[in-house]
This record gives structure tokens, sequence and C-alpha cells, in this order.
């Protein structure tokens, strides 16, 4: 084979490489590593797989910086950031979120992570798209309190975001298919895979778990396990657990199906840094990881479509825990806690613009922005 011929089997190799989608690789067209891309294999494959909105780093720069931006909302005081706080796992510390001019919500802001693998999202399972998503929140009055052509209105209207758009996505104005890819570039990204329960999994360093953990490991599998499964730590289904008789004020899954039988039920909440998502609940009541322990213990109550897993003999309900079970199990639950995620600079708000436009609206707790 002649030199000539090399070289040339050589150039080509190169571009082949360099024709090889961006999400393989996890690198967009500034060749910077995008967030996320790489994909944890123990969770097994995606619902909303990266084929589906490859991931590029500007398109994610551009989702990040949407996230944040209060501007989104009717009155320019609430962003995704406001209720889903990165160092809370992306949850809420408030019982229940605040929208738009102070108003209440009806549950607690979920945690926002490893939503890839998610086929339905919210306590009742509504939305059944990542990119479809944040309708909801945009468009309810006890949220974002806004609609969506007055929200492709602000951002055609701002010179740069019409640059930003134009240059990730090539055609004006911008659309709501451009701003809902964008925003799920965001939040497909917030895979958190990273901690110590992982590092044990993989036995890697850092990963060696103390005997109450290695106990409460066995008991979580043993008690919990079969709604908290897998490796994401949620089975998907809605369950009933013994919140309340009745539903009054907030009656879960029925709302969207319609059947009577999901009457008080509500999605089964992965557990993945749940250390940090208090309070918890759909309808954030219990403020402590032992209230909710409690609660299995002794604090159920009958209702019809109570699930059956709750049901022991003699008519007790619950998951019987002694003290000293419950203390095992809280240590295990500490593991799950991810701290690259919650502090990962990559998923932090963006610095403001140098005209200030862009308003990170985050909230503390009882404290409006």
């Amino acid at each position: 084979m002649s030199w000539l011929r090399v070289g040339l089997l050589a150039c080509f190799g190169v571009l082949v490489l360099n024709l090889l989608p961006a999400w393989r690789t996890g690198l967009g067209p500034t060749r910077q590593p995008v967030p996320g891309a790489q994909l944890p294999r123990q969770f097994g494959q995606p619902v909303y797989a990266p084929a589906q909105n490859p991931p590029e780093r500007r398109a994610f720069e551009l989702g990040r910086q949407l996230f944040y931006d209060a501007r989104l909302s009717a009155d320019g005081t609430v962003s995704c950031g406001s209720c889903h706080q990165q160092a809370r796992a992306f949850a809420s510390p408030e019982r229940l979120s605040q929208g738009v001019g102070g108003r209440p919500g009806l549950r607690n802001a979920p945690a926002l992570q490893n939503l890839r693998w998610r086929r339905t999202f919210f306590a009742d399972g509504g939305p059944k798209h990542l990119e479809t998503l944040p309708l909801a929140p945009l468009t309810n009055p006890r949220e974002m309190g806004t609609t969506l052509p007055a929200v492709l209105a602000k951002l055609n209207a701002d010179s740069a975001y019409a640059r930003q758009f134009a240059a990730v996505y090539g055609q004006r104005p911008i659309s709501s298919y451009q701003l809902l890819r964008a925003l799920a570039q965001f939040t497909a990204a917030l895979t958190s895979a990273s901690s110590r329960y992982d590092y044990h999994v993989r036995r890697a360093a850092g990963g060696r778990f103390t005997a109450p953990e290695r106990r409460g490991q066995a008991l979580f599998r043993a008690k919990c396990g079969s709604c908290h499964a897998t490796e994401l730590f949620t089975d998907g289904s809605f369950r009933n657990n013994g919140l309340n008789r009745r539903f009054g004020q907030d009656s879960g899954r029925v709302v969207v199906t319609f059947l009577p039988t999901d009457r008080g039920r509500f999605a089964v909440p992965s557990l993945r840094n749940v250390a940090r998502t208090a309070p918890y609940m759909h309808d954030g009541r219990f403020g402590t990881l032992a209230q909710v322990l409690a609660h299995y213990d002794h604090g159920m109550v009958a209702s019809p479509t109570l699930d059956p897993i709750f049901r022991g003999p003699n008519g007790r309900l619950g998951i019987p825990l002694t003290a000293a079970e419950q203390r095992a199990l809280l240590a295990f639950l500490a593991t799950l806690t991810d701290e690259a995620f919650c502090r990962a600079p990559e998923f932090a708000a963006p610095r403001p613009s140098p005209g200030g436009k862009v308003r990170a609206a985050v909230r503390q707790p009882g404290i409006a922005p």
C-alpha cells in the first residue's frame, strides 16, 4: 500500500470520527463535554434517549439560562429554579411551592433528577414527555401563571436570546419547539449517579459502608425495596401509602385517569438524594425522614385504595420498624446523597448577562425573591 493511500485512509478516518453524532461522545460543536451526556449503565435504557435531542453544549447552556430565568413567569418573579434548587437535588424546601404573586401551590415541588428514565412526571403522572413537561408549570396560575405565546413574545423581543436560539437552531423567530427542546437539554442532563452508595456498588474508593449502613441496606431491601426498586430507587408506580382517609384537596392519580381505584394514589418518588429533599410526601407534610419512617411504622390510616402491601396480618397497617431498624435505615438513606450533583457548577444558575436582564429567582424558605 502506497504512502498516498495510507494518508488518504487516515484522513478519511478522521473525517468519519468528526462526523459521529455529538451525543455519542458528549461533545457539541464547541468541543466541550456536555453534562449528563454519559449515561450510567446501571439505570438501563433511558426513555428519553440522547438521540431524541442530541446533547450539545450551546443548547445545554441555553436551557440552563432559561431554567433560571424568572422572566418566563407572568410577573417576572418565579423561575424553574425558584422551586427546584440544586442544593436540594432540585427539590423545594417549602412545604407547598409558591407561584406568581405568592400564590400557594397544592403540592411540594419534586426533585428533578434522572429524568431521562421517567415515563411520567408529577405526583399524579400527568405529563408524559420530558419536552412538554414545562408547559404545566408555565401555564399553571398557581405556578408561573403565563401562556406560551407570552413567553415566546418575551424571548423574541430579547436580542440576546434571539441570537442564542439562532446560533443553536438556525431559525427565527424563536418557536415553542425550540424553547422546549432547549429546556429539555438542561433537565435531561440532571443525572445523579455518584453517591457513596454508587461507589459502594462499584467497590470503588470511598464506598465502604459502616455496620449500621450495611444493616440499613439489608433492611431497606427487605422492607422498602418492592416500591423503591431498581438503581433508580423507584418502581415508577402509583400507590396510596396511607396518608389520608379522604382526598378532598388533592386526590392524586385519579385526576388523570378518572378511575376510582386511583383515588389517593401518588407516584413513588426516587429516594436518591432523599436526605436533601425535605419536606416529604406530595404535600410536604413531613419535615424529616424520621417522621416518614414513623408514619410507615404506626401512622398510616385506612382508605379504600390503600395499597395492599401495607395491610398486614390482624389488620395492622404499615411496615413494622423498631427504633434500631429506623436508625439503621436512616444511616443507609444518607449514603444515597450525591454531593457532586448537588454542587456541580455546570448545573448552577448562570451569571447574569452584562445587561442584567436574566433574573435567576431562587427562593429561600418563606422568603419571597
